[in-house]
C-alpha cells in the first residue's frame, strides 16, 4: 500500500498567502486542485519542471515505497524539454524515470496502471497552444489532488526554488525508454470486442491532438490487430501542439462544426472528436448532431451494469452532479446502485475505488471505468459507443434519443471578480429561488443545487458552481421540456450578471 505525503505545516491557501507577502515563489497560481497547468516558460519552465519532479519523488513517490516513475508528453513542443527538466528533478532525488514518449493521458494511465508505477503526464489538455501542464498519478493510476499530495508537492517545490537544501547522498536514477502503444491498443481491444459489428463509417476529428496517435493504433491496424469492420475517416490527424484547424476542446460547440459537417458529406454512422491529450470523448449521430455526454454516461453504464448482472453481481456507477438527471433514472431502472459525487476527475476516481464502482461518468465527457484502474479513458468509451451502435440496427440519432428524455442548457459561464463576489452571487439566487419556491430542494455538495419536484421527478434543477481554475461561475440547467429550461435558464442568468448592490 502506497503512504500519504507527510503533513506541511498549515492550510495550503494560508501558507501560500504568507509566500505571497515575503516575496518568495508561489506556485499557487500553476498549481491547482487536480494538476499543474501553465503558460510556458513565463509560469511553467524547465526549472519550475524540475523542482516539481524532484518535490513529487520526495513528499510521494518515495514515501509511498515506489523506486520509479513512468513518464509521457502530449504533441506540444515544449513538452521534450520539460520532461527531462522534470526526470532531472526525478533522479537527483533516487527515483528511477520510464520514459514512453508521446501518448495520451490514458495512455499514460495505462502505464501507470501496467507498470504499477506513478505516473506524469505532460499535457494541458484543450488548453492553447502556450501552456503547458503535468497531470500526477500515484501507482495503479491512482489521482494525486490537493488532499492527495499535490499541496505538498507543490510547498517542497516552491522551497527548492527558493534555495532550500535536499539530501544530496541519494544514488542517482537511472533513464529508460518504452514504446507501450501496441500493448495500450490490444488491452482497450480486449475490453470491448466490436469485430462483429455490421460495418461502420466513423469520423474522427483528432483536432491536431493525440488521438492522431491513438486512432489508427485501436481502431486500425497500427498496432498488429486484427482489421474491425470500420471506415475510418480522418480530420485533423497531423500531431501539432499550435492547433491549425480548431481548438481542440470539443466541450465547445465551434470545435465540433468540422466534424459535424464531415460526418454528414461522408455519410458517415457517427462522428466522434477527442480533446488535445485524447482522456475525453465526444460524440456526434448521423445527421450531425451532438450526443450528449450524459446520454454516452446512460448508454455505456447501461452496458457495463449488463455485464455486472451476467456475473451475478449488483454494478455500482458514479456520477458527478451535473450529468443528466436520465442518468440515475435509467441506470437506476437497470438495478445499479448510483452514487452521486462532485465535479472533478480526482473526487470521481477516489469515489470510484470506494465503492469499487463499475463505471463512472462527467458532463465533460470524461470516462471512467473499473477495468481501467478506476482512470478515464475516451478511447474506451468510444469503443463501447461503436459496440453499442453496431451491435444494432438503428441509427445513432435513434439510439442516443432513448438516453435523452429531458432538455438541458449545456453549461455557461458568467465572469466574476473572485471568491467572494461568486458567493454574493450564489446567495442572492439561493433567496430568490427559496422565497419562489419554498417547496424545492436546496443542496450543496458543489456549489448548489436547486431542484423542483413534481413529486417523482424534478420538473427543472440548476447547478451554479463556481470554477476551481478560472473567476467564472458556471451554470447547468436541465428540465422536463426546452420551454422549462429556457424560462429557467434566463431567470437565473438575470439574478447571475444584475449588478451587485452597494
Amino acid at each position: 500500500m502506497e503512504g500519504e505525503a507527510p503533513p506541511g505545516d498549515g492550510p495550503p491557501r494560508r501558507r501560500s498567502l504568507r509566500r505571497r507577502l515575503s516575496g518568495v515563489t508561489d506556485l499557487s497560481s500553476i498549481i491547482k486542485a487536480y494538476d499543474v497547468r501553465g503558460v510556458v516558460p513565463d509560469q511553467l519552465s524547465p526549472a519550475v519542471a524540475r523542482a516539481i519532479g524532484e518535490a513529487f519523488a520526495r513528499a510521494v513517490v518515495l514515501p509511498a515505497g515506489a523506486s520509479r516513475v513512468v513518464v509521457g508528453h502530449d504533441m506540444r513542443d515544449s513538452g521534450p524539454s520539460l520532461v527531462e527538466a522534470f526526470g532531472q528533478g526525478l533522479t537527483s532525488a533516487g527515483v528511477d524515470v520510464v520514459r514512453i514518449g508521446l501518448c495520451s493521458t490514458d495512455g499514460l494511465y495505462f502505464a501507470s496502471g501496467s507498470l504499477d508505477a506513478p505516473g506524469a503526464m505532460f499535457t494541458a489538455s484543450h488548453n492553447p497552444a502556450r501552456y503547458n501542464g503535468i497531470k500526477l498519478c500515484r501507482a495503479g493510476a491512482r489521482p494525486v489532488g490537493q488532499e492527495t499530495g499535490l499541496a505538498q508537492v507543490r510547498e517542497l517545490a516552491e522551497g527548492l526554488l527558493d534555495g532550500d537544501v535536499t539530501d544530496g547522498d541519494a544514488r542517482p536514477g537511472s533513464v529508460s525508454d518504452v514504446d507501450l502503444l501496441g500493448d495500450y491498443a490490444a488491452f482497450l481491444r480486449d475490453l470491448v470486442d466490436v469485430s462483429d459489428v455490421r460495418p461502420l463509417k466513423v469520423v474522427v476529428d483528432a483536432g491536431n491532438g493525440m488521438a492522431g496517435l491513438t486512432v489508427p493504433a485501436v481502431l486500425g491496424t497500427a498496432a498488429g490487430l486484427p482489421d474491425l469492420p470500420l471506415e475510418i475517416v480522418p480530420l485533423y490527424f497531423e500531431l501539432d501542439g499550435t492547433f491549425p484547424n480548431h481548438e481542440a476542446n470539443p466541450l465547445e460547440p465551434a470545435n465540433l462544426v468540422d466534424l459535424q459537417a464531415a460526418v454528414v458529406a461522408h455519410e458517415a454512422d457517427i462522428g466522434l472528436a477527442f480533446d488535445g491529450d485524447a482522456d475525453r470523448c465526444f460524440v456526434v449521430d448521423e445527421r450531425g448532431g451532438a450526443v450528449s455526454p450524459s446520454a454516452v454516461t446512460a448508454l455505456v453504464g447501461m452496458r457495463e451494469i449488463a455485464k455486472e448482472q451476467a456475473s451475478g453481481r449488483t454494478a455500482t456507477v458514479i456520477h458527478n452532479l451535473i450529468t443528466s438527471r436520465a442518468v440515475p433514472d435509467l441506470l437506476g431502472a437497470g438495478d445499479a446502485h448510483l452514487v452521486r459525487t462532485r465535479v472533478g476527475h480526482s473526487f470521481i476516481k477516489q469515489t470510484m475505488a470506494e465503492h469499487d464502482a463499475v463505471f463512472g461518468g462527467e458532463h465533460s465527457a470524461h470516462y471512467y471505468f473499473r477495468d481501467f484502474w478506476f482512470a478515464d479513458t475516451g478511447m474506451l468509451a468510444a469503443l463501447h459507443v461503436l459496440a453499442a451502435l453496431g451491435e444494432q440496427r438503428h441509427p445513432l440519432s435513434a439510439l442516443a434519443e432513448m438516453y435523452t428524455p429531458y432538455s438541458a442548457s449545456g453549461e455557461i459561464n458568467s465572469v466574476l471578480a473572485d471568491a467572494a463576489e461568486a458567493a454574493v452571487v450564489v446567495e442572492r439566487v439561493r433567496g430568490a429561488y427559496v422565497r419562489a419556491y419554498p417547496e424545492a430542494v436546496v443542496d450543496t455538495l458543489d456549489g448548489m443545487t436547486v431542484a423542483h419536484w413534481d413529486g417523482v421527478h424534478p420538473q427543472w434543477w440548476f447547478n451554479l458552481r463556481a470554477s476551481n481554475t478560472e473567476p467564472l461561475l458556471r451554470l447547468n440547467v436541465e428540465a422536463a421540456d426546452e420551454d422549462i429550461m429556457i424560462k429557467v435558464r434566463d431567470d437565473v442568468l438575470s439574478l447571475v450578471r444584475e449588478e451587485n448592490e452597494a
